[in-house]
């Protein structure tokens, strides 16, 4: 099973489909903090909910060979689902490890070179870890639930009456 699920074409396309939500997501976040003064976590869970919807399409399209699917509303509602348990995993898991390093450290800032711009180093490395915990979590997740028909889908629906 583990051949299955860690193949090297789907965890590679996952991953480069990550990193370009990861990238947008740190992005978002320093923007909102920055101009918008916008507090740590909160600056994490709104780049989190904007790589969201970007992150269905490319990981539909790109991984796990489920673009020909024509079951994108089942997919979506599964996605959902998963991307709120990696929601909770990426925004206090950063929130956490932001506020443990600055209790048992300093604060760590970074110019970056040729540039006045500086880098909150701890909340660098917290976010990109939070977001690393929920990349394992959600690939599992994603390979196994999201992009297979495992019944649970048409379960809800009956569930909900719909």
């Amino acid at each position: 099973m583990s051949n299955k699920l860690f193949n090297q074409r789907d965890l590679v396309a996952y991953f480069i489909v990550a990193a370009i939500g990861a990238s947008l997501q740190i992005v978002v976040s320093s923007l909102l903090q920055e101009w918008f003064q916008v507090s740590y976590e909160n600056g994490v869970l709104i780049g989190y909910i904007s790589s969201f919807f970007i992150g269905f399409f490319l990981t539909k399209l790109l991984a796990f060979n489920a673009k020909n699917s024509a079951k994108t509303r089942r997919e979506m509602a599964k996605f959902a689902m998963v991307s709120v348990i990696s929601c909770l995993i990426t925004v206090y898991g950063a929130s956490g490890l932001y506020n443990l390093s600055v209790s048992q450290g300093s604060i760590y800032m970074l110019t970056i070179p040729f540039s006045v711009k500086t880098v909150n180093v701890n909340k660098l490395v917290s976010h990109t870890t939070g977001m690393g915990l929920s990349f394992i979590s959600n690939y599992i997740l994603h390979k196994t639930f999201t992009f297979k028909n495992t019944g649970f889908y048409e379960k809800l629906k009956w569930l909900l009456n719909l």
